[in-house]
């Protein structure tokens, strides 16, 4: 059997870390994802909230490295979770079991991520240490050149 989704979205509020009794980190968010039509009688995009929930590695990383607002990629498979209520009526939810999560959009302008500031970083470091430096000349003029480009 197949059970694999691929959703892209917006998160609509900050992901929330816990731990379950046996120390397992679980996220859980929520993504805005629109629809690939607009509405007949409105002319908007109807936008569904789906459920996510990232365990283990998955999930800290997502509670460290995105927040409200940014743009995900989630990949997983679709769980549908039954319960009882406090008034005892049977209850069904519909979630996404993250596999993986990528960004989707580019690293916020603030330089925040999860509501904190990195020192040292620029929007430029390009991942590279504070104060990295390359040794020697970074460009060098090539002795042959003529100037002429190849096309």
């Amino acid at each position: 059997m197949l059970n694999h989704i691929e959703i892209m979205g917006r998160l609509g509020r900050d992901p929330e870390l816990r731990h379950t009794q046996s120390g397992t980190p679980v996220a859980s968010f929520s993504l805005a994802v629109d629809r690939d039509f607009k509405d007949k009688s409105t002319g908007e995009r109807v936008t569904d909230w789906i459920d996510v929930v990232a365990w283990r590695s998955t999930g800290e990383f997502v509670s460290k490295y995105f927040s409200k607002g940014r743009m995900a990629v989630v990949e997983g498979r679709l769980q549908i979770r039954e319960w009882t209520d406090k008034e005892g009526n049977k209850r069904r939810t519909a979630e996404v079991v993250a596999s993986n999560v990528y960004f989707a959009d580019s690293k916020p302008n603030d330089g925040q991520s999860s509501g904190q500031k990195t020192a040292g970083k620029k929007d430029d470091d390009f991942g590279l240490p504070a104060g990295f430096q390359p040794s020697g000349d970074s460009f060098a003029d090539l002795a042959d050149d003529d100037g002429d480009l190849p096309f």
